[in-house]
């Protein structure tokens, strides 16, 4: 197995570099050819199993691409939710006014975000933002008090106003006509939209507006959720009117409001469209939802479910006038009949899709029973091809879409970045793979306002309003500037640190493999037995022992112990040039000193490490890594406070002079500890642990280094710690607080100055003084200083994952109050099943903030790996984990001069390591995943070269040979012995010649 260089086989290499492309390059053809196609109801049906087909991970990654040119993008809000001025210039009370106005009722929306008096205020948070457009509501109750006749001026003047501001700022209107706050006189007149005269009150008011306002507005919408009005308000009373009518009244007011809406549909298309040339919608809210379990019934019960929240007012509208099949005949009488002129009046009363999805109604006001038993999901982009599929393709425009994060949470809003990250990559990608016709996208909402049901609790808003404060100022969250940046760019383009690049490592780069305990079994061989046997043929056909009769012992050797064998052959087939494992201190030395040694371990240890170099594979070996149970040390060490007690330390120093002594002929690559586990342990462990490792060093150094020529250090977990919103300065503090506490805390002694961290000294002593507790970090002394400073050879590190953290407290459970950091989840990121982020870009940062803080130091990622689940997807996330950390090592080296000397991957196999094992175990056997495959392939061609990477070719290693030390030590006596037997031989020849001559000479 020679060195890989660029000089490989050429279609392996083409093939790895043509994998790197971008995904939605890779996924465009396989994914148009499942683009919804004219639909009709029950289309949508196909959904559900048209994404469980999609390729994975591929399909979840991120798209890195923009949006169509023209795409709108805004942001929104409503009228009682954000105007306050409840009693001001001449309004009239709504019905939100008299719900929040009861006894013991929270506080409402008399005054909320001020938005009434604040129109310039708003209206520059919309030019700050660089938005298309802005949706608002008109409150009926405004503009006509009563509901009906006598218009109030003040209202026509506020909203004549508000649509100038935006003409000017060149921002287009999307004006609701009613956003759930119907006019109080009408409820107390009428019974509200339970009454059938609602829909002529609703077509008067609408036309008023037309008439006023339609010369500046281009899209309308007629209301905002019907489904929350009707079922809420009428039905089970949750909501303002609060009339709990049950499920009957709550279908009849549903059935007034979709005869409101296409009255007014009509009036604008029979009266106002050819001189406006405005489009007319409705706003219709829904959930998503996907089947327990992928059967045909749980499927079935998923589209009824959405027939009854969204179908039940958008199948009437875009399809044919009338409700879905599966609401009439599971609904029978309940549901109110449409006439055959009436469904005619209803079908086609839009001009596009416009659809509202996030917090308002998923997870919040759905009606449990119509989830149907299944499970309620926040997938917008199969919502998006299930619309598409189901009524024929209509242009989309989503009017409200956001999430929402604490009441107490001020500008770092980082769930609200993430959240809405993922709704607007989920319609990108509806967009460009499934073929949807999404043509705007509206924020929601423009500013913190009343929340309906869970009034002041939560926030969405891009800005923050302090609801104490006078003058209600609009201050920008870090959302703001996320949007901001994303209108510019027209959504996600790629860029150049996105992209995957060609390239090799350099010669002698070590390619290897981890297994945190490699498996010892040291039965002995059947040629190690002494006893003879003899085979009965005739009888029972097995062997007999003699007894009495035995045969003369011969010495153990390294072939009698099969595990070895069959572990080198893996890794001979793996091609890795190395392997790290660790130790056993608890079985070597079982009562902690030197009084009691393991001898057959021993000696299966250097049996393993000589079998490894037979066949040029390096052994990286610890002397100690932490487990679960004792953290792997002597009982009798872990009886007695652990690192805890300082002769712990002494006692790691004899059992690394025994392991120098006995394996240090066989192993070059020494790791004293392999990821001390920097979360479980106290100062005062991590103290003396530092001056073990230190010690361990100096005794190879001084002692071994000369005659072994090996090379030691500490290897340590460094997960990469990201600002959860990457525009705060407070986020960048936190991450920063967290990096020296995870990395700093052990690196800074033996890589830095000889101390701890200046952080994490300043931290420690400010707790100090407000917590109960005095976390003391110890002092070392000068000497100590000495000791640790420069006790390494290079830089070792382990790699998993990337976190991101604030310093916003949003979720009590993933706050750490010590450290007072919030764990955030970037819900774009792909998930391994153990829920870790694969995220290579954060190797790469962590690779850059090793060299900025330590220097150019030799560097080796020791560990890197993914868990994996063998039932779901057959090894792909691990596949693509391998190839996307890997690149990310060689841009690291390549681009970033990072000295960069090795890459290994975690781990051998699952039996040691379950899930994440490049080999499976099942029924004793191991059988290679495609995984190893990959790496195997990756190693073969040292990187991802590609058609312009010059040729390189490495030089052929050399087998190390342990045994050849004395004579390589003993040239002269080489050199003398060799004379003698050529002697030996020339003379041996020129007897034999003679001999023969004379023989001849005498016949």
């Amino acid at each position: 197995m020679g060195r890989r260089g660029a000089g490989r086989r050429e279609p392996p290499s083409r093939r790895l570099a043509g994998s790197m492309v971008p995904v939605a390059t890779v996924l465009l053809l396989p994914l148009l050819l499942g683009r919804p196609l004219l639909g009709a109801p029950g289309h949508g049906a196909g959904t559900w199993s048209r994404f469980a087909r999609l390729p994975y991970p591929q399909d979840q990654l991120f798209l890195h691409d923009t949006f169509p040119d023209g795409f709108l993008w805004g942001a929104g809000s409503a009228a009682y939710q954000t105007e306050g001025g409840w009693r001001q210039g001449g309004k009239g009370a709504s019905i939100w006014d008299t719900f929040a106005h009861r006894p013991s009722a929270p506080a409402g929306g008399d005054v909320a975000s001020d938005s009434y008096n604040n129109l310039f205020r708003d209206v520059e948070g919309l030019r700050h933002l660089g938005v298309s457009h802005y949706r608002f509501s008109l409150s009926w109750a405004r503009l006509l008090p009563n509901g009906t006749a006598p218009v109030n001026p003040a209202g026509l003047a506020h909203y004549s106003r508000l649509l100038d501001h935006l003409r000017e700022l060149g921002i287009e209107p999307v004006v609701t006509l009613y956003h759930w706050d119907l006019p109080q006189g009408l409820q107390d007149a009428f019974g509200g939209w339970a009454s059938p005269v609602l829909p002529q009150l609703f077509r008067d008011y609408a036309e008023l507006c037309f008439r006023h306002f339609g010369g500046q507005v281009r899209y309308w919408l007629t209301m905002d959720n019907p489904y929350v009005v009707a079922w809420h308000g009428y039905g089970t009373g949750q909501l303002p009117p609060g009339v709990r009518g049950g499920p009957r009244l709550g279908y009849q007011a549903a059935h007034h409001l979709l005869q409101a809406h296409a009255k007014v549909w009509h009036l604008y298309n029979d009266h106002f469209r050819l001189t406006q040339r405005g489009k007319v919608s409705i706003s219709l809210s829904s959930h998503w939802i996907k089947p327990q379990h992928m059967t045909e019934k749980n499927i079935k019960e998923c589209q009824k479910s959405l027939d009854f929240v969204l179908g039940w007012f958008a199948k009437p509208i875009f399809i044919d006038g009338d409700y879905p099949e599966s609401m009439r005949s599971n609904l029978s009488s309940l549901l109110p009949e449409f006439s055959e002129v009436e469904k005619k009046y209803v079908k086609g009363t839009a001009d596009f899709f416009a659809l509202s999805f996030g917090a308002t109604l998923s997870f919040q006001l759905l009606d449990s029973h119509m989830k149907f038993q299944q499970l309620e999901s926040i997938s917008l982009r199969q919502l998006l091809y299930w619309i598409s599929s189901e009524y024929n393709n209509p242009e989309i425009f989503i009017v409200e879409n956001s999430w929402f994060v604490s009441g107490s949470t001020k500008r770092d809003d980082a769930k609200y970045i993430y959240y809405l990250k993922k709704f607007i990559m989920e319609t990108l990608k509806a967009i460009r793979y499934d073929g949807v016709n999404v043509f705007g996208y509206t924020v929601w909402s423009l500013l913190d306002g009343f929340e309906w049901h869970r009034g002041y609790s939560i926030r969405r808003g891009l800005f923050y309003v302090d609801f104490q404060s006078h003058d209600k100022k609009l201050m920008p969250k870090s959302s703001v500037l996320f949007y901001q940046k994303l209108i510019e760019k027209n959504g996600f383009p790629p860029l150049p640190e996105n992209q995957p690049i060609e390239g090799i490592f350099p010669c002698g780069f070590a390619w290897g493999i981890v297994d945190n305990y490699i498996q010892v079994d040291t039965t002995p061989s059947q040629f190690l037995d002494s006893n003879v046997y003899v085979w009965d043929v005739h009888q029972t056909k097995k062997l007999i022992k003699l007894d009495g009769v035995f045969t003369s012992k011969r010495k153990r050797h390294c072939v009698d112990f099969a595990a070895i064998r069959l572990q080198i052959s893996l890794l001979q087939e793996m091609h890795v040039t190395h392997f790290h494992f660790s130790l056993k201190w608890s079985l070597i030395l079982p009562l902690g000193n030197l009084s009691l040694i393991n001898h057959t371990l021993v000696h299966y240890y250097q049996c393993f490490a000589t079998e490894l170099l037979r066949v040029n594979i390096t052994p990286v070996v610890a002397l100690w890594q932490p487990t679960a149970e004792n953290q792997e040390l002597p009982t009798s060490l872990a009886k007695y406070g652990a690192w805890e007690n300082m002769e712990t330390i002494q006692a790691f120093v004899e059992y690394a002079k025994l392991c120098f002594t006995s394996l240090g002929d066989h192993v070059k690559f020494w790791i004293t500890m392999n990821e001390p586990p920097v979360k479980n342990l106290t100062y005062t462990a991590g103290h003396n642990l530092l001056k073990a490792h230190a010690k361990a060093w100096h005794l190879y150094d001084k002692e071994f280094r000369r005659s072994q020529k090996g090379k030691i250090s500490i290897a340590l977990q460094a997960d990469w710690v990201e600002p959860a919103c990457p525009f705060s300065r407070n986020d960048q503090e936190v991450a920063d607080r967290i990096l020296e506490f995870d990395i700093g805390w052990l690196a800074e002694p033996i890589f830095g100055n000889g101390d701890y961290p200046q952080v994490m000294r300043a931290w420690l002593h400010r707790r100090s003084g407000v917590d109960l507790y005095n976390f003391h970090l110890p002092y070392f002394s000068e000497d100590e200083k000495k000791l640790i400073k420069g006790s390494f050879d290079f830089f070792a590190l382990s790699h998993y994952t990337t976190t991101l953290v604030g310093w916003e407290k949003e979720d009590a459970v993933k706050y750490d109050h010590y450290l007072e950091v919030q764990m955030i989840n970037d819900i774009t990121w792909l998930h391994s099943p153990s829920r870790a982020a694969v995220v290579p870009w954060g190797l790469r940062k962590l690779l850059k903030w090793v060299k900025s803080k330590y220097g150019d130091l030799p560097t080796y990622v020791l560990a890197n790996g993914i868990d994996d689940d063998q039932n779901m997807v057959h090894d792909k996330l691990r596949v693509y984990y391998i190839q996307s950390y890997i690149n990310e090592a060689l841009k690291a080296y390549t681009l970033d001069n990072i000295n960069l000397q090795g890459y290994f991957v975690y781990s051998f196999n699952d039996k040691t390591a379950p899930k994440y094992g490049l080999y499976s175990y099942v029924a004793n056997q191991y059988e290679p995943k495609p995984s190893m495959k990959h790496y195997r392939e990756i190693i073969d061609n040292n990187g991802f070269p590609g058609p312009e990477t010059p040729e390189v070719l490495c030089p052929e290693e050399s087998t190390l040979c342990p045994e050849c030390h004395f004579f390589r030590t003993r040239k002269s006596l080489l050199a003398f012995i060799s004379f003698i037997f050529v002697a030996f031989i020339v003379a041996i020849f020129f007897i034999i010649y003679y001999s023969k001559r004379i023989e001849r000479r005498y016949k």
